[in-house]
């Protein structure tokens, strides 16, 4: 008896001592859990807006019913009654709601008066709390831009996405003891939310708007497959629009179909093609800058030449004989553009399409940005030497090119493009982007005679119908082909594209049209230019430039 008393005293001993010192940091824990609650305060996300302050994505406060399942009572009964006052099948409902779950989300997005025919049914179990939802007041306006915010709460695509942890802020705590109930009693300590900062573009709501009014009106007319429009400003680099058609509404993400969700890229930025003609002025001004030519540099050329038994026609297949420079940018000849490459040489060509930006991404502030595909030059042909004078056999965005054409409205200097013109943080500090200049990639007289050449050509060239009356319009069409993924051209698809500025003596603005497949026209002086001269005239007049005749 003695014996098995002191087996048992040790037995007791020993499990004292584990649960009380080898255990005491465990149950410990488990105790504090029972009386300590921790809840965490969500920062408000920042507020972007277009540059006159037009607010272009914001928070608005909608409802969302949740339940309890394990406090319910007749789950039939229930769900057959928030059928009727949410719009959602009793079915689906009780699926929800037939479990021991502590939590499980009924519907959200309710507005104040949805959440309150919830309330008034008085339900136990059932709770109706404010949820903060990202609205896009303009809708579809900007939207690649822009991007979207998930049901998680994180940003995607655009804006959004690109600057998702600045936007989100960084949200708080709460931590405090709560009685036998699980009510909140004594707070011991609180973490203050620090909201995201707020984002004003340098987009203007207007141009943007008109913008994406001219595109959605010529991807119609035209029957094109998309189309693309940048605006922005030569001197600063600043974004003023960026279009794209299709375009989609942010506030309704969720309701694309998985199949058509390429719909959230932004092609302006994203989506790199052989740019063609429009390519052409960038190379003169390389060849004018190394003074191998000049705009009144003479010529003879054929239908055709051949490189490295490779044969490259005219668009037309047509001879123009005897040609000035400027000749050939008002006649688009590929021919005489293979021999201004051959004066040129390929190491100086690909050193002019690398200082204008070409072949790496220009970093601007938006999701998903492609560099383009610029072959290094110890890779080049002869033939791709040739085929690169007129836009084939590199690819470029959108963004990319209108920046670089900027260079020569802006006097030879690239800028750095941008589409955030200044932050204002949680504590209403504001930081304005600095403008930034790359770099003098060709000289200002360069600059000047280019900009000559591409003003005949709207005067006398294939860019006519970007004319508009009492300015004077720089520009340069493009006609290009769409490469095949395996090699080659397709023989029924183009891109037509139209790159230009005005006023061509003092530009306020550098502008790309561009329509993906059109096919009730073959040529961009039928589709894009009067598209461009169209956009052109709106935002002259919305300038107050007046005008120069």
């Amino acid at each position: 008896m003695v014996v098995v008393t002191a087996i048992v005293t040790l037995a007791l001993g020993y499990r004292l001592f584990q649960k009380q010192i080898l255990q005491h940091a465990s149950y410990l824990a488990m105790a504090e859990n029972q009386y300590i609650v921790k809840q965490d305060v969500p920062a408000n996300r920042g507020k972007i807006y277009f540059s006159d302050m037009f607010p272009a994505a914001t928070n608005t406060r909608l409802y969302q019913v949740v339940a309890v399942p394990k406090q319910l009572g007749d789950k039939n009964d229930i769900a057959k009654k928030l059928s009727t006052v949410l719009g959602v099948s009793e079915d689906e409902i009780f699926a929800s709601i037939n479990n021991d779950k502590y939590y499980a989300l009924i519907k959200h997005r309710l507005t104040e008066e949805e959440g309150q025919k919830v309330a008034d049914l008085k339900i136990k179990g059932i709770t109706v709390l404010p949820e903060s939802i990202r609205y896009y007041p303009e809708g579809q306006l900007a939207s690649q831009v822009l991007g979207f915010v998930n049901a998680s709460g994180d940003g995607k695509y655009g804006l959004e996405g690109y600057y998702n942890d600045e936007l989100k802020g960084i949200g708080g705590e709460i931590y405090g003891e709560k009685d036998t109930k699980g009510r909140l009693f004594d707070v011991s300590s609180n973490l203050t939310p620090r909201n995201g900062s707020d984002f004003v573009l340098t987009i203007n709501h207007d141009i943007q708007y008109k913008t994406e009014a001219v595109l959605a009106d010529a991807v119609k007319r035209y029957q094109a497959d998309s189309g693309s429009i940048v605006i922005s400003d030569p001197k600063t680099g600043k974004i003023l629009a960026m279009a794209n058609s299709p375009t989609f509404d942010p506030n309704n993400y969720n309701k694309i179909p998985q199949d058509q969700q390429q719909v959230f890229n932004n092609d302006s930025v994203s989506d790199a093609w052989e740019p063609g003609s429009v390519f052409k002025p960038l190379i003169m001004a390389a060849a004018i800058n190394e003074g191998k030519v000049e705009p009144d540099t003479q010529g003879v050329f054929s239908n055709m030449v051949t490189v490295n038994s490779y044969e490259i026609h005219t668009s037309t297949d047509k001879a123009y004989g005897r040609e000035t420079m400027t000749q050939v940018l008002e006649n688009s000849d590929n021919v005489a553009m293979v021999w201004v490459s051959e004066q040129l040489g390929k190491d100086l060509m690909y050193k002019y399409i690398k200082d204008l930006g070409f072949g790496r991404k220009t970093s601007i502030e938006l999701d998903n940005e492609n560099a383009g595909d610029v072959k290094d030059v110890k890779t080049w042909s002869e033939a791709l030497r040739a085929t690169t004078a007129f836009g084939q056999g590199l690819t470029v965005t959108p963004l990319q090119l209108v920046n670089a054409v900027g260079a020569i409205a802006n006097k030879g200097i690239l800028t750095q493009p941008y589409v955030v013109d200044k932050t204002i943080d949680y504590a209403g500090k504001e930081e304005p982007r600095q403008q930034k200049a790359i770099g003098q990639v060709i000289k200002e007289d360069t600059a000047k005679k280019v900009t000559d050449m591409m003003v005949s050509v709207v005067e006398n060239g294939h860019g006519k119908k970007a004319a508009v009356a009492g300015y004077k319009i720089a520009g340069k069409t493009g006609t290009a082909q769409v490469a095949k993924p395996g090699g080659g051209y397709y023989d029924d698809r183009h891109v037509g594209s139209f790159v230009g500025f005005a006023p061509a003596d003092d530009p306020k603005f550098v502008m790309l049209v561009r329509l993906n497949n059109p096919k009730n026209v073959d040529w961009a002086e039928s589709s894009a230019a009067p598209t461009f001269g169209e956009m052109a005239d709106w935002l002259l007049k919305y300038f107050g430039i007046p005008s120069q005749q």
